[in-house]
């Protein structure tokens, strides 16, 4: 059942590709001059995306290098857009019979993305890479696929096709074609990968931005939460937010249809891909934030709830303890759930929502 809190008139629409979350920094630290409340930041750019660290703590420095380099181990054993890598090595393999070897990382991650095909009952599938490769969205030269492209392709996307053996840590693909993905998972993992790495180096207060995956450790230095700015899908200017959230040692992920997508004969087709229809997902959302403990769970959700769409998302995110969401519709509905609700402020600059608590 949902509460509605205010009515809020539509505006106008532009078509914007935009980062999902951003971090809204209002730190006063006055008197604050000690090496612990300067804060280190680091940039790169891993994984498709840019990715930031803000660190604060004696070993600062130590701990957003090893962070960033981090990062870029995972990438390099995850990326399907480089030859040699542990996921390529899987997917050239595919059909042959053989076992291929996989680090713990590639592992895990891989296993944790077979749990939330199967908990979404296939709305989230790591084996839909001849379909991301085939519409290629992420690249400079996306195609919109023909029906029968989509039916010929769609029949390779099977998460129940891979088998994986733990015993050697070793997985395989049963068909030849197919195709695993971890592009909708990998950054969640990386993102609790680099907040290991903080703790190790005894910090308690930073936080790590992937592209819109932001995990936060502890509060500010202050004592004060994160605030996280919640991009807003359909903005009437550039840089609109529809509400801050406020958080400590927490991950934050959103997905949306807003991040990469073309536009043909006025119809958006986004990145966001229904495995069980071979098209953009055509849910009623337009964009889902996830707020988790886990960041690889907030970020396989964000996509699962994405897909399924308002109610089936929302009763899959009942199903889980520690995880809260806040879903926007096409038709301008803001949903929250009640776990969160006393930490979200609703800014709605563009002035275009109607906003709704669970309960």
């Amino acid at each position: 059942m949902r509460k509605e809190n205010n009515q809020l008139k539509f505006k106008r629409d532009i078509p914007l590709v935009m980062i999902s979350l951003t971090i809204i920094l209002s730190l006063c630290c006055s008197g604050c001059s000690s090496a612990r409340n300067t804060p280190v930041e680091a940039e790169g750019f891993y994984m498709g995306t840019v990715i930031t660290e803000k660190v604060y703590g004696r070993n600062a420095q130590k701990a957003a290098d090893e962070g960033m380099k981090r990062v870029e181990e995972i990438q390099n054993k995850m990326t399907i857009q480089t030859a040699g890598s542990e996921i390529d090595n899987l997917n050239q393999a595919a059909g042959n019979g053989q076992f291929v070897s996989l680090s713990s990382d590639s592992l895990f991650v891989l296993k944790t993305a077979l749990k939330y095909s199967a908990l979404s009952q296939g709305a989230f599938d790591v084996t839909v890479g001849p379909l991301d490769k085939a519409w290629g969205i992420y690249t400079n030269n996306p195609r919109i696929l023909s029906q029968e492209e989509v039916v010929r392709l769609k029949k390779l996307v099977d998460y129940t096709d891979i088998e994986v053996n733990d015993a050697d840590n070793t997985a395989r693909l049963k068909r030849a074609g197919q195709v695993v993905d971890l592009g909708a998972i990998a950054k969640g993992y990386a993102g609790d990968e680099v907040i290991n790495v903080f703790k190790k180096y005894g910090i308690k207060s930073a936080f790590v931005n992937l592209g819109g995956n932001v995990v936060t450790l502890g509060s500010k230095p202050d004592g004060t939460p994160w605030k996280i700015g919640i991009k807003d899908p359909r903005p009437a200017a550039e840089g609109d937010q529809i509400g801050v959230l406020q958080v400590d040692n927490k991950s934050v992920v959103t997905s949306g249809d807003y991040e990469r997508y073309v536009i043909k004969n006025n119809v958006r087709y986004h990145h966001i891909l229904d495995p069980r229809t071979g098209y953009p997902s055509k849910s009623g959302l337009i964009s889902v934030t996830i707020v988790a403990n886990i960041s690889i769970d907030a970020d396989a959700l964000s996509t699962s709830v994405f897909i399924l769409g308002l109610d089936k998302g929302m009763a899959l995110i009942r199903s889980l303890q520690g995880v809260d969401a806040i879903m926007i519709t096409e038709d301008k509905q803001i949903v929250i759930t009640p776990g969160i609700k006393d930490n979200f402020t609703l800014t709605d600059e563009g002035g275009t929502y109607t906003y709704h608590e669970e309960t």
